[in-house]
């Protein structure tokens, strides 16, 4: 019997750090909501989600943050009797009984079903696919993640979150193999950074399949638990990966007004592969943008307090810069 897959997110062993990160990402729209929604106020919510409106990976990032907090099912259950016919309503009340089934707190058959009965009702959508990505991503088999990956891809082909979560899910396949360089996440991140536009965020997948091949590793003790103490940021696709998304940043970095939902997301992906590089320089680049919107993956990776190691990785290359 195969092992158990590696942990993913924040440390098991530090888990007050967690107060350091706000899912959010600096959208402020979505701070103010999601307060209103803590004491029971969902019109903000319902407001903010209709002025998203198609823009899909904005929408999957504030059903996902608005549906973590643990009063949300209440209050969406209201909503959706105060306002039956509310879509909305009803995406986000399935969204929130997925992080409850990965919570353990709620059955995994009932997140599913509901995630179904809300796409049924707007084919076109991709979030209630995002839903049940996230849910059998942890939970379910292979293949269907897989399909329920191409289910999200057909509606929005360069969906940000989709394609992190299959990376993360592709990376756990023969976790022993080791330094394999033919090892199927690599080809993956290649194929969808290739397929995506010039600007996509997407061409930042490459170090995002490097990160989590390394979790993946070193939770099987084939990489030091301290990322700058191997090879892995240093051999040659590491290098490769590495220049490539960095050139690409530079060059299509945007105002964070208009930057893309969860461009933090790739932001401290990349300041960490630089950090692990040791190209304190770049690295320093990276940590001015990030600024407070640290995520706790791949900080974490592979157990690692992930706020002491974001905050030591962030001094050292600033020091040195």
């Amino acid at each position: 019997m195969s092992p158990p897959p590696p942990p993913l997110g924040r440390s098991r062993k530090k888990r007050a750090a967690a107060h350091a990160f706000d899912a959010a990402l600096g959208d402020t729209g979505l701070v103010d909501a999601r307060a209103a929604l803590a004491q029971g106020r969902w019109i903000e919510v319902r407001a903010l989600l209709a002025a998203t409106g198609d823009d899909w990976d904005r929408r999957g990032h504030r059903f996902d943050v608005l549906a973590q907090e643990p009063t949300t099912t209440a209050w969406a259950r209201d909503w959706c009797l105060v306002e039956p016919e509310s879509y909305d309503a009803e995406v986000l009340l399935a969204f929130a009984a997925v992080h409850k089934a990965l919570r353990g707190k709620e059955r995994s058959d009932q997140a599913r079903a509901l995630c179904r009965e809300a796409a049924g009702r707007v084919p076109a959508d991709p979030t209630p696919w995002l839903a049940l990505l996230l849910l059998e991503r942890s939970l379910g088999r292979e293949e269907d993640v897989v399909r329920l990956f191409d289910e999200v891809r057909h509606r929005h082909p360069e969906h940000h979150h989709a394609h992190h979560l299959m990376v993360a899910r592709l990376a756990e396949r023969r976790p022993g193999a080791g330094q394999d360089p033919l090892h199927e996440v690599y080809d993956f991140a290649s194929w969808a950074a290739e397929q995506a536009p010039p600007d996509s965020p997407l061409a930042a997948l490459p170090v995002v399949a490097h990160a989590e091949r390394y979790r993946v590793l070193a939770a099987a003790g084939m990489e030091p638990a301290d990322p700058m103490a191997g090879t892995h940021w240093t051999g040659q696709r590491a290098r490769g990966v590495m220049k490539a998304a960095f050139d690409w940043w530079l060059e299509w970095e945007t105002p964070a007004e208009r930057a893309h939902p969860r461009c933090h997301v790739d932001l401290n992906f990349l300041a960490h592969a630089k950090s692990c590089e040791g190209r304190a320089a770049e690295a320093a680049v990276l940590f001015h943008r990030i600024g407070r919107h640290a995520t706790p993956a791949p900080w974490s990776y592979p157990d690692r307090d992930p706020h002491e190691a974001f905050t030591a990785a962030r001094a050292t290359a600033l020091g040195s810069a």
